[in-house]
């Protein structure tokens, strides 16, 4: 009985490890998500976005979070793979595009005339559990 329900239940789409590094990943067939805390890193934060098409060479960056806290953040500081497939940004901090993942509901990654949206259900308490990554209560 227990595996007939296991196999009924829909799977998490968005999944939470805390070892070796803090780890929030979203794989689809479409796009998958890494977002990371590494505190050996001087830019401890970090986001990767892989896709099976390149990302096209742009100057900017940005990621659309369309729901109840919609918000659009952007950066020139990403960098993309050799293959160009991943592209990745890097932080001291990572307050919006947690907050962005935790309390919308869909978003979009914008590089250039490429827009790539991408569900967010199931992300918060992902977001939750990765925020509390490391910390270490005070005695």
């Amino acid at each position: 009985l227990i595996a007939l329900l296991l196999l009924t239940s829909p799977s998490l789409a968005w999944d939470f490890t805390p070892t070796p590094v803090c780890t929030i990943l979203n794989d689809t067939p479409e796009l998958s998500i890494r977002v990371t805390f590494d505190p050996s890193q001087p830019q401890p934060y970090a986001i990767t976005l892989t896709r099976p098409e390149p990302w096209p060479e742009t100057e900017t960056f940005g990621l659309r979070f369309d729901g109840p806290s919609a918000l659009t953040i952007g950066t020139d500081r990403h960098r993309l793979s050799t293959d160009a497939r991943s592209l990745t940004v890097t932080d001291t901090g990572f307050g919006n595009v947690l907050d962005g993942l935790a309390f919308n509901s869909t978003a979009t990654a914008l590089a250039g005339d490429t827009a790539l949206p991408f569900d967010l259900t199931g992300a918060r308490p992902a977001v939750e559990a990765f925020r509390a990554c490391g910390v270490v209560p005070s005695a």
